[in-house]
């Protein structure tokens, strides 16, 4: 079966055709970083309109890389995401699906991150514990299987990836907000603050953090325009965030008694949480996955991949288009 994966869930247009048998054949993605930098962020209105520019080309290029006419399948990000965004997904998807007269299905975004390392030449097997780390969700969920989930601990108020791109805008940084502050961080000194760890000296396995984008906040006020002082406000907050999540998985690993972990999502792509990552994974015997920094970011193949798996155990959508800004993972079955 040859899947075709759309994703259209924020401000990037993903395209991909995974094969059941012969893996990930094309795969092409859309950025609208430049575009939204202007704002400083992510402008719904014109990511959607963006997105109705791209996806039918990056369709035909996708195809037309991996040599064949038309898909088995159709796969699309359902949701959670920007409504607009998801409709032209949504919409072209079960368009095509109906014209090619193949089955379609709607993706969970978030399931396709965290099957997203299963693209990789070495997967990781189940059951796993997946950390989620994105600009929209922070979650640990226990995994038996595709479509198995429960959901161990998530953020009480913001994602990992919001409180990054917040604390980078109180620092005067561009957008995208997340990277720009780690790259900061790598000039700051690590003794000069030391910011709370939110959340570790309680039993569970849920996270805040916006009370750390708070203590970054007044700290940043202390430094001013002060260039190193503002990357040394942005070393405190990555350490913490890190720290953080760190010790929330080695936290959920032992409760679970799993041995494999698998981080995804777009904060997953940070350079501090991988080594702290490795860390954990030398000290606790546990093996840890990660999807390539390509796969890391929203991305037409993870879709592709979830859906040739759903498709494959039968599943699949009637004509109705879905779209669904709020869907919590929670509600998903095998």
């Amino acid at each position: 079966m040859r899947v075709l994966g759309i994703e259209t869930s924020c401000d990037e247009t993903g395209v991909a055709l995974y094969s059941e048998r012969g893996g990930l054949l094309a795969h092409a993605l859309y950025s609208q970083v430049d575009m939204h930098a202007l704002y400083g962020g992510v402008v719904p209105e014109l990511a959607s309109r963006d997105h109705v520019r791209r996806v039918v080309p990056l369709v035909r290029q996708v195809l037309a890389e991996a040599g064949i006419a038309k898909p088995d399948a159709v796969a699309y990000t359902a949701g959670p995401g920007l409504i607009g965004a998801l409709l032209v997904g949504a919409s072209v998807g079960r368009s095509l699906a109906f014209g090619w007269a193949v089955p379609a299905l709607g993706v969970h975004h978030m399931e396709g991150h965290l099957l997203a390392p299963m693209l990789e030449a070495e997967p990781p097997e189940f059951p796993f514990v997946a950390l989620l780390v994105s600009g929209g969700h922070t979650q640990l969920v226990d995994v038996t299987g595709v479509g198995h989930y429960s959901v161990l601990g998530e953020s009480l108020d913001d994602a990992v990836g919001e409180a990054f791109d917040k604390t980078a805008k109180l620092l005067g940084l561009p957008y995208p907000g997340g990277p720009a502050l780690a790259a900061l961080a790598e000039h700051g000194n690590p003794e000069r603050f030391r910011f709370p760890r939110p959340m570790t000296d309680r039993p569970g396995l849920d996270f805040s953090f916006s009370g750390l984008k708070t203590f970054a906040l007044n700290t940043a006020s202390e430094v001013g325009e002060d260039a190193q002082g503002k990357a040394d406000v942005a070393r405190a907050f990555e350490e913490a965030a890190v720290d953080t999540l760190t010790i929330k998985c080695r936290r959920a690993l032992r409760d679970t008694g799993r041995k494999r972990l698998v981080v995804a999502g777009g904060v997953s792509a940070n350079r501090r949480l991988r080594a702290r990552m490795a860390e954990l994974e030398a000290q606790a015997g546990v093996t840890v996955s990660f999807p390539r920094p390509a796969f890391c970011t929203d991305n037409g193949a993870m879709i592709a991949y979830a859906g040739c798996q759903r498709l494959a155990a039968g599943q699949f959508d009637d004509l109705t288009i879905r779209a669904m800004p709020r869907w919590p993972l929670s509600a998903l079955t095998g």
